[in-house]
C-alpha cells in the first residue's frame, strides 16, 4: 500500500456500518487494514462480500472470538497494531476478553477506537439503535423537511458517516499523533449522537442569534428560502437552486427569463410564496437536462438532481476522476486528496478468511497458525494467500 498512513497497521474488529466506513478510509489512505471477521455466509448488507465496498482495501481474518484462543489471537494482533477499531455495544468486547484494558495492557502505545451510537456511557448507552434516532435526538433530523411536513431522512449520511465515521477516523488520527509523540494510547470514544450534535454547531449559534426559526421550511438553508429550494422539471425530474448571495441570485433571475418580471424582493420574506410559485412555474416548463444547459458554467447555483448511478457520469465529476470502475465496480475514488501522498484504492473486498494465514504470519504470530488452524480458532477460506 501507498499513500500518508502506509506502514500504520489498523485491527477492525468486524461491524457494520459507520465502522467499517471509517476503516476503509484508513485503508484508502494507505494504512494496512485487518478486519477479523467472524465465520458465517455472505454480506449483512450486500449478500455478497465482494460487493461490500466498505471493506475494500482490506485483508480479512476468521476468528473464532467464543474459542479458548480466540481473544489470544486479537490480542496478539492488537499488541502489533497501531489502532484497533470497534463498533459494537458497551461491554461486548470486555465480556469477550479483548476490551480496551486487556489491549492497551498489551500495547500501551494502542489507540482503541470504539465506534457506537449513544457512547459509552449514559442512560441508552446499552440499548439499540440506528442511524434515524441518534439523528432524531441529536437535533439534527427536524430541521430536515418541507413546511408542513414530516422530517426527511437524510439516508444515513448524516449520523452514521457524517457524525460518526469521519468523527471515529478524526478522533483515532489525533490519538494517534499523541501515541507517537508520547508513547500512551488511548481509548477514542466516538459515538454518533455526539458527532451529530457537533456537525450543529452553526445553526446553534443561529439559533441562539434569532436567525433560526424551530419551524421546518421557514429557513434561509431548510427549503424555506425559493432561491435555495429544489424545484421539479418538465420530465419529472429536479434542479437544485442554492442562489444565496445577491449576484448569484440575479444571475438565476436572468436564466429563468424572469429578469423584467414583476417579482417580490429576494429578501422580502413575506412575498417568498410569490416567488416560489414563479420559479416553480417557470422551471416545470422545461426538462432536467434543459435547464441543465441552461445553467451550465454559470455563477446561478443551479444544479441538477443526479440519481447515484448517473453521478459517476457527470462531466465536471468524470474529470475529477471522482468515481472509479475498479473490480468491475463503478465506486468512489478516495477522498480527501493529497498531492504528494496521494491515496490509492486498494484490493477488492475480500471473502471472509482469506488472508488468515498470511495476516498471522506477517504479523509475527506464525508460530501458532497450525496449531490454531487445528483448533478451529482460526479459519481460512480455499483463496487463503
Amino acid at each position: 500500500m501507498s499513500g500518508p498512513l502506509a506502514g500504520i497497521r489498523v485491527l477492525e474488529l468486524a461491524g457494520i456500518g459507520p465502522g467499517p466506513f471509517a476503516a476503509m478510509l484508513l485503508a484508502d489512505l494507505g494504512a494496512d487494514v485487518v478486519r477479523v471477521d467472524r465465520a458465517g455466509p455472505g454480506s449483512p448488507l450486500t449478500g455478497d462480500p465482494g460487493r461490500d465496498l466498505l471493506n475494500r482495501g482490506k485483508r480479512s481474518i476468521v476468528v473464532d472470538l467464543k474459542h479458548p484462543d480466540g481473544p489470544e489471537v486479537v490480542l496478539g494482533l492488537a499488541e502489533r497494531a497501531a489502532i484497533v477499531i470497534e463498533g459494537w455495544r458497551p461491554g461486548v468486547a470486555e465480556r469477550l476478553g479483548i476490551g480496551p484494558e486487556a489491549a492497551l495492557a498489551r500495547n500501551p502505545a494502542l489507540v482503541y477506537g470504539r465506534m457506537t451510537g449513544w457512547g459509552q456511557h449514559g442512560p441508552l448507552a446499552r440499548t439499540a439503535g440506528h442511524d434515524i434516532g441518534y439523528i432524531a435526538v441529536a437535533g439534527a433530523l427536524h430541521p430536515i423537511g418541507p413546511a408542513g411536513g414530516p422530517p426527511q431522512i437524510p439516508l444515513n449520511l448524516v449520523g452514521d458517516f457524517g457524525g460518526g465515521s469521519l468523527y471515529l477516523v478524526v478522533g483515532c488520527l489525533a490519538a494517534l499523533h499523541v501515541a507517537r509523540t508520547t508513547g500512551r494510547g488511548q481509548v477514542v470514544d466516538a459515538a454518533i449522537v455526539d458527532g451529530t450534535a457537533h456537525l450543529t454547531t452553526m445553526f446553534a449559534g443561529m439559533l441562539a442569534g434569532g436567525a433560526w426559526q424551530a419551524e421546518r421550511g421557514s429557513n434561509l438553508l431548510d427549503g424555506g428560502a425559493p432561491f435555495y429550494d429544489v424545484y421539479a422539471t418538465a420530465d419529472g425530474g429536479h434542479m437544485a437552486v442554492g442562489a444565496l448571495e445577491p449576484q448569484f441570485y440575479a444571475e438565476l433571475v436572468r436564466l429563468l427569463g424572469l429578469a423584467d418580471a414583476d417579482l417580490p424582493a429576494q429578501h422580502d420574506v413575506a412575498g417568498w410564496p410569490v416567488l416560489r410559485a414563479r420559479f416553480a412555474e417557470t422551471f416545470a416548463g422545461r426538462t432536467r437536462d434543459e435547464w441543465t444547459k441552461v445553467f451550465d458554467g454559470t455563477d446561478a447555483c443551479v444544479a441538477p438532481v443526479l440519481s447515484l448511478a448517473e453521478a459517476r457520469h457527470h462531466p465536471h465529476l468524470a474529470a475529477r476522476g471522482t468515481f472509479e470502475d475498479r473490480f468491475g465496480v463503478p465506486q468512489p475514488a478516495v477522498a480527501p486528496r493529497l498531492s504528494h501522498t496521494p491515496g490509492a484504492i486498494g484490493g477488492p473486498p475480500p471473502e471472509p478468511g482469506t488472508h488468515t494465514e498470511a495476516v498471522l504470519a506477517e504479523w509475527g504470530l506464525g508460530t501458532h497458525i497450525q496449531g490454531w488452524l487445528d483448533s478451529a480458532a482460526v479459519r481460512r477460506t480455499r483463496g487463503d494467500r
